[in-house]
């Protein structure tokens, strides 16, 4: 798919219309794959750094930060849609901080803090947004700290299309009907996922395939460079 087709503000566009409903599905537990794999695989990888800070870029309604700030670590989350982190303020603890501000804006430095961990969870749809964060990486990490990501694995998201990136049309598939004009996104390969850390000056520490106890398919890739 070419790249006037899709883009990072139609991503955008879809989860400022879909939070709602994306909201009631996280608080549902209605996403199986979260509930039987995805969501404890993140967390556990987050807790195995043992950071005192972390930066939960794309935090949506919150869910991730509240299970690291119960865990005693100090989460700040951004995310671009205001009824998303309406959401996670609403439900905030002590430990917990939340802002509206767009990758864009991350990425030209307008946080000014360092973090031991930045973590993104299924966050990381597009294409410009997603690589000037990987280079905003280097002044957001305290030294020797870590970027974490989790993400559609490469093989099982190809499904019968090219090996290759590019731009790929979403789907609810398996959603409720609430959810409508599913986001485009950015398919990028195991080896461009890699090149994009050690771009970025960051030596691959981690990569996890974690598998989906029904079908024995890699349910997700996690990824985590160190500065």
């Amino acid at each position: 798919m070419s790249d006037s087709e899709f883009s990072d503000k139609k991503i955008l566009h879809s989860w400022h219309r879909n939070a709602a409903p994306w909201i009631r599905a996280v608080d549902g537990a209605a996403i199986a794959s979260r509930r039987l794999v995805t969501d404890a695989a993140i967390v556990a990888a987050a807790l195995a750094h043992r950071p005192a800070s972390v930066l939960d870029i794309g935090c949506g309604e919150g869910w991730l930060a509240r299970e690291l700030a119960a865990e005693g670590v100090e989460v700040w989350g951004i995310d671009a849609v205001a009824e998303l982190v309406e959401a996670a303020q609403r439900r905030a603890g002590p430990q917990e901080h939340y802002r509206l501000l767009s990758y864009e804006a991350l990425a030209a430095g307008e946080l000014r803090q360092r973090f031991d961990l930045l973590v993104c969870n299924f966050s990381l749809l597009g294409k410009e947004s997603v690589e000037g964060l990987f280079t905003a990486a280097r002044e957001l990490l305290n030294p020797c700290g870590h970027l974490l990501v989790q993400t559609l694995h490469p093989l099982a998201a190809c499904a019968d299309g090219d090996y290759r990136d590019g731009w790929r049309p979403g789907s609810w598939a398996g959603f409720s009907e609430d959810f409508s004009d599913p986001a485009p996104w950015y398919f990028r390969t195991l080896e461009t996922w890699i090149e994009m850390f050690q771009r970025n000056d960051m030596a691959l520490v981690q990569l996890r395939e974690p598998l989906h106890p029904e079908t024995g398919r890699p349910a997700s890739l996690i990824l985590c460079g160190r500065l």
